[in-house]
């Protein structure tokens, strides 16, 4: 598997990445080192989680995604086999990307995560009451200090984005190496229109959320009687289910049928094979689940497969 740059940095991840929100969440602590077990033995590497994760869990109060994969880690012995990205800025603990919120959140998910550094480093959001100078310089610090190798940001606007570049190169600071946008079939116009042509310019990495449109693009809810299948992602999901989402699951369900996949898989090999894309993130509950999505990695589609989706999923 041919692993892919994040950015002008030294990372190099392998095209898919699991998304740990759901580790304390749908995957508890046995479960969730079972399946970090199995994803680095598909051969793939990031990890992406954030601080906050799971605070909406009743009982839960955030970090308990951290505290899993440093369990996970410190009984693995794994970490040099996997690269760890986590996020600050949207936890009521750390609210914010002040210098001071950076700099004690940072420490706080090194020690839950059991380790001396993070790959990855990501504004889990923007924060525009803290000048970007002022959030970049606290980044950059933690660089020097070796706390963190490359930062990223998540949820930024085009505008925001080209100016936290421009304020990096200008300043001599880290720069944001990477973008967490919310990116798939059915959510495209948000991230191709203006900051898709952005982080090709910039060589800015792309790694998106949502992959699979929190579910739909699995096949699994096709009418209003399939939202019952699940309480997490039903509501979720009732958005997709119009002529446009129907159209787009037939166009899945034709392609797959051609490479004897499934339309997740389909899914997220569109997504993996768009420009400017590092790594699509997705989450499994189950190995078996994780096994069918890490097929998704290697499958190639033709230009006109792509170009079938990418028609049946343009707005009317």
């Amino acid at each position: 598997m041919t692993l892919r740059p994040i950015g002008r940095s030294s990372l190099q991840v392998a095209p898919l990445a699991f998304g740990g929100n759901v580790f304390g969440w749908s995957a508890d602590e046995p479960r969730s080192f079972e399946l970090l077990d199995a994803f680095v033995d598909h051969g793939f590497n990031l990890i992406d989680t954030a601080d906050v994760y799971e605070a909406w869990v009743p009982g839960n109060e955030g970090g308990e995604s951290e505290t899993i994969i440093g369990n996970w880690l410190k009984k693995s012995g794994k970490r040099d086999r996997v690269v760890i990205a986590t996020k600050v800025g949207k936890w009521a603990r750390y609210p914010g990307l002040s210098p001071i919120n950076i700099k004690e959140a940072v420490d706080d998910s090194l020690r839950r995560l059991k380790t001396d550094y993070i790959d990855l480093y990501q504004s889990h959001e923007d924060d525009a009451k803290v000048p970007l100078e002022e959030s970049l310089r606290a980044f950059d610090d933690l660089v020097k200090a070796g706390k963190v190798r490359v930062i990223g940001a998540s949820n930024y606007s085009a505008n925001r984005l080209a100016d936290a570049v421009s304020t990096s190169a200008s300043k001599s600071l880290a720069r944001y190496e990477s973008l967490q946008p919310e990116y798939n079939l059915m959510d495209r116009a948000g991230f191709e229109e203006d900051m898709q042509p952005l982080c090709v310019k910039e060589n800015i990495g792309v790694i998106s959320y949502y992959s699979l449109a929190s579910g739909f693009l699995s096949g699994k809810y096709r009418s209003e009687a399939d939202l019952q299948k699940s309480k997490v992602r039903g509501g979720a999901v009732k958005k997709y289910l119009d002529a446009r989402g129907l159209r787009v699951l037939a166009a899945l369900d034709a392609v797959a049928a051609s490479h004897a996949a499934t339309p997740a898989q389909v899914a997220l090999a569109w997504v993996i094979a768009q420009p400017g894309i590092s790594a699509a993130i997705a989450s499994a509950t189950t190995v078996e689940q994780l096994a069918d999505l890490a097929k998704s990695a290697t499958l190639v589609l033709t230009g006109v497969e792509l170009d079938s989706l990418r028609i049946a999923s343009t707005a009317a």
